[in-house]
């Protein structure tokens, strides 16, 4: 089911708009692919930034250590 959804561009979200709709792109079609794209990023940066967390995490890191030093015990020669 599709919403109706009403906002009032600013002076700089008019200028992106119309850059966006200048190939003739619907706005419908320009406001769905920018929130995608903004979801996308969105998504993005939340997986970096619990990737620098977990990189930070010198708990979790010295557990990956030791994993890796019990796993070399078991290599295969």
């Amino acid at each position: 089911m599709a919403a109706t959804i009403i906002f009032r561009p600013d002076e700089d979200t008019a200028r992106a708009l119309e850059i966006l709709t200048g190939d003739g792109t619907s706005v419908s079609t320009a406001v769905r692919s920018a929130l995608l794209a903004a979801a996308r990023q969105r998504a993005r940066a939340d997986l970096r930034q619990e990737a620098e967390q977990l990189a930070a995490d010198e708990q979790d890191l010295a557990e990956a250590a030791q994993v890796l030093r019990d796993m070399e015990t078991l290599r295969a020669w």
